[in-house]
C-alpha cells in the first residue's frame, strides 16, 4: 500500500509514513541511562560501600559482645559470647536489687555532676563567647589565646595539686573536700570555658547589626544577649552541652582521685571498681550497667539531633 505525500506529491511506503515512536527512530534522552562497567564503578563508588561496611561491623562488634555478655546468665568472662547463648535480665536485675552494687545511687551521682557541670559551664563559655565575639578592649587577642593555651594540657596533669588543694580545704570545709560530690563539682568546673572556642566561632556567623538595631530600640546589652542572641545560637548551646554531658559521663582519672567512698562514687569509678573485684564473674552485671548507662546518651543525642543539624548548617554561611 503506497500513500501521497500531498506536500512533495511523491508516492511513499506507508511505512515511512507511520509514527516515528512505533518504530522505534525517535531519540528519547531520557531513556538513555549511563552504564559503566564494573570495574569503573568499584573503583569510583564500590570501594566506598565495602569501607563503610567494614567500618559498621567494626564498631558493631564490642556493642553485640556487651549485649551478649549482659543477657548472659553466667555472667563469666569464659562464657561470654558475640552471639548470646542464654537469655536472661537476671544481670539487670542485681544491679537493683544487690546492695553490694548501688547502681541507682551511682547514677543519681553521676547525674547531678553532670547536670551542674554542663549547665554551668554553658553558662560561663557563652557569657565569654559572647563578650570575645562583640566587644573590643585590651587583652582580648591575648586572652583568647591563653585559654586556646590552657586547653591543650589535659586536667588531670594537676591532679596532685588540686588532690593537695582540696585535702587543705576539706579539713575547713568538710562539704567541698575530698570525697564529696561538691568538691568534685568544683574540680570540674576549673575548665568551664573550656567551650569558648567553640561558641565564639558560632557568635561570629551572627550579623552585627542585630545588636545595632536593638541598642537603637532602648535593648542594653543584658537584653540583647538573652532575648536575641541565645535564641540564635541553641544549635551551638545543644553541640557543647551534649559533648560536655558525654565528657563528664565519661571521666574516670579525677574521679577515681576525689571520690573513694562508695556513697558518692559516679557510675565510671563505681562499674570499675566493681569489674576490679572480679573481673571474671563481674562482666555480665558490669555490661548491663554500661549498656543502661549508655541509653541516657543516646536518647539525649537523638533528641539534640535536629538542634545539631540545625548548628552545621547555620553555621556554614557566615551572616
Amino acid at each position: 500500500m503506497t500513500q501521497v505525500n500531498p506536500q512533495a506529491g511523491q508516492v511513499v511506503p506507508s511505512s515511512v509514513l507511520t509514527d516515528p515512536a512505533e518504530r522505534g527512530d525517535v531519540f528519547h534522552p531520557e531513556l538513555k541511562t549511563n552504564k559503566i562497567s564494573r570495574g569503573r564503578w568499584f573503583r569510583e563508588v564500590g570501594w566506598r560501600y565495602i569501607v563503610g561496611a567494614a567500618a559498621i561491623v567494626y564498631a558493631l562488634i564490642p556493642v553485640l559482645f556487651i549485649l551478649s555478655a549482659s543477657l548472659n546468665p553466667t555472667g563469666s568472662v569464659a562464657s561470654a559470647s558475640i552471639l548470646p547463648r542464654a537469655f536472661s535480665i537476671e544481670n539487670y536485675a542485681r544491679l537493683f536489687t544487690d546492695p553490694a552494687v548501688p547502681f541507682a545511687l551511682w547514677a543519681r551521682n553521676t547525674l547531678i555532676v553532670a547536670v551542674v557541670v554542663v549547665g554551668v559551664s554553658i553558662f560561663c563559655s557563652a557569657l565569654g563567647a559572647y563578650a570575645f565575639s562583640r566587644f573590643q578592649f585590651r587583652g582580648r587577642r591575648g586572652s583568647l589565646f591563653a585559654l586556646l593555651l590552657i586547653q591543650m594540657f589535659p586536667q588531670f596533669l594537676a591532679a596532685v595539686a588540686l588532690f593537695l588543694m582540696f585535702t587543705r580545704v576539706g579539713e575547713a570545709m568538710p562539704y567541698i573536700g575530698l570525697d564529696t560530690i561538691a568538691g568534685y563539682i568544683l574540680v570540674l568546673l576549673g575548665g568551664a570555658l573550656g567551650q569558648v572556642w567553640l561558641i565564639k566561632g558560632f557568635f561570629d556567623t551572627i550579623p552585627p547589626e542585630l545588636d545595632e538595631a536593638a541598642v537603637m530600640d532602648g535593648a542594653t546589652h543584658t537584653q540583647i544577649y538573652f532575648k536575641i542572641i541565645l535564641p540564635l545560637v541553641r544549635p551551638i548551646l545543644a553541640v557543647t552541652g551534649l559533648l560536655a554531658f558525654i565528657g563528664v559521663i565519661g571521666e574516670f582519672i579525677l574521679a577515681s582521685i576525689f571520690l573513694r567512698d562508695t556513697e558518692v562514687k559516679t557510675l565510671a569509678v563505681g562499674l570499675w571498681g566493681l569489674l576490679e573485684s572480679d573481673k571474671t564473674n563481674n562482666l555480665g552485671i558490669f555490661c548491663a550497667a554500661a549498656v543502661l548507662t549508655a541509653i541516657p546518651v543516646v536518647l539525649l543525642f537523638l533528641y539534640l539531633q535536629k538542634f545539631i543539624v540545625g548548628g552545621i548548617t547555620a553555621g556554614s554561611v557566615k551572616g
